[in-house]
């Protein structure tokens, strides 16, 4: 044993080290809810020993070795304990039953394991939520509840989400099986990074509740995508959606006021922005743009990073994030990212054409269909406050953008959105 830390650092190890131990289990033993649960025990015994008698030699080591130990006498004091056994005796080298010394050396392909472990979670049988939950369990290392909170549904909800998600991962073989061809690897990898932005979208605006953002879901986001980028370091798309989490995470001091309240990306001040944040973004898009091939994370972080780089909102390049928007569009033509082009394009163009795209009165200059015509957006908050947006720059009646803001309000499930936009509605009515 070397000499203990604080009972802080002690926590920050373990949620390092738990997917690692965790993705050797299941590389060992095959069955991916058993091998949790003996992780959780041997972590639980880990916050209990290591602040008062210090960290172990190889603490990765330890943790393999009391999970394994945990994880056999819950198969041999089993009801099923011959049949489980048999299973495990089948799919594991019997070298892999005896249990290495607590701190003998790390594992070898201990990067492998946790890659792995990351594909597991995200497999295609399971669904984007439960791929979320899953992730955030077995790899971020957060506990039910706080994942229950991030996403303000009840405990046993969450609970019973991640237990089908285990069933359905068991169904699916439970263990690390080979993936075929480069295809099948780049489609895997393609879906642990959307669940990952997933993650991070959820953490940097939550969809609903009385909170603007939920830090520590954002927060989790950048940390598993630092592990995923450290384990795949040649993915330039991975590199870019690091670099969009960092420009976008860098902006959160700013989005929020004095009490609590949203403030627009224009009216931000950018003194408050994180500066270490924007610096290493910048630094990794401006590394893997010119590599080649863009995919569209990267193109989301140049915008971002354009943003990043103006003084103010009055010097942004609107002309070079339209160009970016029109790229983006070639990649994923989701009305989202349409929307997103529309207030770009407003800039540009002036508020008159943005409001042409949106009603399709007379279109845009490269022919885009009207997104108000879109099922996906018709009744989406976020259409319609860009609307009322573009109908006070316009110089619209203000009985007019005032309801179009209420009718924006009203759509929203987020308290600090219709918040704002209700307070955007009153000023337009001159109240």
């Amino acid at each position: 044993m070397t000499g203990g830390g604080g009972v802080t650092a002690v926590e920050g190890l373990l949620r390092d080290l738990a997917p690692q131990a965790l993705g050797v289990l299941v590389r060992r033993y095959g069955d991916f809810d058993l091998c949790e649960d003996a992780v959780q025990e041997a972590l639980l015994a880990a916050a209990l020993h290591w602040p008062e008698d210090g960290l172990p030699d190889n603490p990765r080591g330890w943790l393999v070795t009391v999970a394994s130990r945990k994880l056999l006498d819950q198969v041999r004091s089993d009801s099923a304990r011959r049949r489980r056994e048999e299973a495990l005796a089948t799919a594991t080298p019997q070298s892999a039953l005896l249990a290495p010394p607590a701190d003998s050396g790390p594992d070898e392909g201990a990067a492998d394991d946790s890659l792995a472990l990351l594909f597991l979670c995200c497999h295609p049988t399971l669904s984007a939520p439960s791929r979320i939950a899953l992730t955030l369990r077995a790899v971020g290392g957060l506990t039910t509840a706080q994942i229950a909170a991030a996403f303000l549904v009840p405990e046993p909800t969450m609970a019973q989400r991640i237990s089908r998600a285990k069933q359905s991962i068991r169904a699916a073989g439970g263990g690390f099986a080979p993936l075929e061809g480069e295809g099948a690897l780049a489609a895997r990898l393609g879906e642990v990074r959307q669940v990952l932005y997933l993650i991070f979208n959820e953490g940097y605006t939550a969809s609903d509740g009385e909170e603007l953002t939920a830090p520590r879901l954002a927060g989790e986001a950048i940390r598993l995508t630092r592990l995923l980028l450290r384990l795949v370091p040649e993915d330039a798309e991975t590199a870019g959606l690091l670099a969009l989490m960092l420009l976008t995470d860098a902006r959160r001091p700013a989005r929020t006021g004095r009490y609590g309240e949203l403030v627009p990306l224009a009216e931000q001040d950018r003194r408050l922005w994180r500066r270490e944040l924007l610096e290493e973004g910048l630094e990794l898009i401006a590394a893997v743009l010119p590599g080649g091939p863009v995919g569209p994370y990267q193109v989301q972080a140049a915008i971002a990073a354009v943003h990043s780089e103006a003084a103010s909102a009055e010097e942004t390049d609107w002309p070079q994030i339209l160009v970016l928007y029109d790229l983006l569009l070639a990649f994923d033509a989701n009305p989202v990212v349409a929307l997103n082009r529309v207030v770009a394009l407003a800039q540009v163009y002036g508020p008159a054409v943005g409001l042409a795209v949106l009603d399709g009165a007379g279109g845009g200059a490269d022919g885009t269909e009207a997104l108000a015509a879109d099922k996906r957006l018709a009744r989406h908050h976020r259409l319609l406050a860009v609307r009322a947006h573009l109908l006070e720059q316009a110089g619209a009646e203000p009985a007019v953008v005032a309801q179009a803001y209420r009718a924006a309000a009203a759509r929203t499930s987020s308290a600090p959105e219709r918040r704002h936009l209700s307070e955007r509605a009153r000023r337009a009515a001159g109240a």
